[in-house]
């Protein structure tokens, strides 16, 4: 037990404590990493690799991938490592699996139902002591126990202030509610489960009463905890619960619930129904949210059933933190390569964002995707670049009678040429980046008053003014 423990303390820290400061030139990733790859896991791990499962729309074996970067695991090969019984326990629905090293071995913990009685859902748990897990093999250790008696998934497990949790989603009369309980070792818990979560938004009751697939991120002094809710189409969102690092966790009263979900469907964005999320560190040490979404809007009705759909796709992309310290996840933001923002060099807690189409500049940016920009080939010099709007996808930065805007492509040889620029080092700090009009040469993207202009710069000042740090 003392050894669980302590081994759980060293690579529970690794997945949830403090991220390392972002680099200023920060990893981005192009969206979706894998096609019908469903309530995705990510798991980072000493060996240098990201190991990757998920769901199969299949739902009849469990599969891993590994890679030395995220991006890579896009193009990894995939191994089974697991498939369903014939009978019985674990004979069908083989749902949102994850994976975990612990006391130095693998667990898989996913969720199962009889291959008679394919709703008996349960979660269970695998075992390896393999260096690879890809490699296995890999030992049944059978249901969490105490074996639940209802309808129960989507168990996963964190280590906080030296003790590992577990913690699971369970059906309570017409609710889907998450619980939490301390681990005695990975696949067994003490005590009786607190009940943390239950469904009571309109938000979180759309086609079904759905708290589900807990997640847990530890940072500034707090517990977060993502979960899904509604029914898994259109409707599926991110909801999140709170807890101080220094209360009692197995007490409800230490948890608080956002009042409005936290990643939602975004029509602008082209995404639907984004939930059931991990949490990694990218290479740069900045903090990443992995989940599953569709690229089309549907829900249910007309015979639609979305667990017979099997288009949900594994994203990722990266965690924002607002001033207060809390996390801000924005958008499900459009397919393609991830965006970034442009933090000012002389105002380093102030970003580019738009406002009413004008560009400014301000700190503390509520509504995240205002201030995110997707890097792209020029409009009119694709050795050039463009930045496109997050939430306005079409949108793209330009210069208008020497403001800077956000609009849409006309596709006007001027616009196209107002909307390049030529990345160049950093005219206060070459570790940065400074933006260069094509058809102005000598002119930069500068901020001045709390507003962005294209204008010469001469002094440090206004060298410091078109410096920008890619965050």
């Amino acid at each position: 037990m003392a050894g669980f423990i302590a081994m759980a303390v060293v690579l529970g820290s690794m997945l949830v404590g403090p991220a390392a400061p972002a680099s200023a030139a920060p990893v981005t990733f192009t969206n979706p990493l894998a096609e019908q790859r469903a309530d995705p896991h990510i798991y980072r791990h000493t060996d240098g690799y990201y190991y990757f499962t998920a769901t199969v729309p299949e739902y009849d074996r469990i599969v891993l991938r590994r890679a030395t970067t995220l991006q890579g695991l896009a193009t990894a090969a995939e191994q089974v490592i697991w498939r369903k019984h014939g009978t019985g326990e674990m004979g069908a629905h083989i749902w949102a699996p994850e994976i975990h090293f612990i006391d130095g071995r693998w667990y898989v913990y996913f969720a199962a139902g009889r291959a008679e009685d394919v709703w008996a859902i349960r979660p269970y748990v695998l075992e390896s002591s393999a260096a690879n897990p890809l490699d296995g093999p890999w030992v049944e250790r059978g249901q969490l126990q105490p074996a639940r008696s209802s309808f129960s998934l989507d168990a996963t497990t964190f280590v906080h202030d030296g003790q590992r949790y577990l913690a699971w989603a369970e059906y309570a009369g017409s609710n889907s509610n998450i619980y939490l309980a301390r681990a005695v070792n990975p696949w067994t818990y003490a005590g009786t489960p607190t009940l943390i979560a239950t469904p009571t938004y309109a938000w979180e009751t759309r086609g079904y009463r759905v708290n589900e697939g807990p997640a847990v991120l530890i940072r500034n002094g707090r517990i977060f905890l993502t979960y899904s809710a509604s029914a898994t189409d259109a409707s599926y969102a991110v909801g999140l619960l709170t807890a101080s690092a220094d209360s009692d966790l197995l007490n409800p009263a230490s948890w608080s619930k956002s009042a409005t979900p936290v990643l939602a469907s975004d029509s602008r964005t082209g995404q639907w129904g984004p939930g059931h999320n991990s949490f990694t560190v990218a290479e740069d040490g900045s903090d990443v949210i992995v989940y599953h979404s569709r690229n089309y809007e549907r829900y249910l009705g007309n015979g639609y059933d979305p667990l017979s759909d099997p288009n949900r796709r594994t994203r990722i992309q990266r965690v924002y933190w607002n001033a207060d310290g809390t996390p801000n996840f924005g958008v499900p933001v459009p397919d393609g390569v991830t965006p970034v923002r442009l933090r000012a060099h002389d105002l380093p807690d102030q970003y580019l964002r738009h406002w009413e189409f004008r560009v400014r500049l301000e700190p503390n940016v509520a509504n995240l995707a205002d201030s995110q920009f997707r890097i792209v080939a020029g409009l009119a010099d694709p050795a050039a670049i463009s930045l496109e709007s997050t939430n306005y996808p079409g949108y793209y930065l330009r210069h208008r009678d020497h403001q800077l805007w956000v609009q849409r492509n006309d596709g006007s040889d001027l616009f196209r040429q107002d909307a390049t620029f030529v990345r160049r080092p950093g005219l206060a700090d070459p570790a940065k980046v400074s933006l260069e009009s094509v058809n102005f040469p000598g002119q930069y993207l500068r901020h001045r008053d709390g507003l962005a202009y294209l204008e010469a710069v001469s002094d440090a000042a206004g060298r410091a003014a078109a410096t920008f740090a890619l965050d």
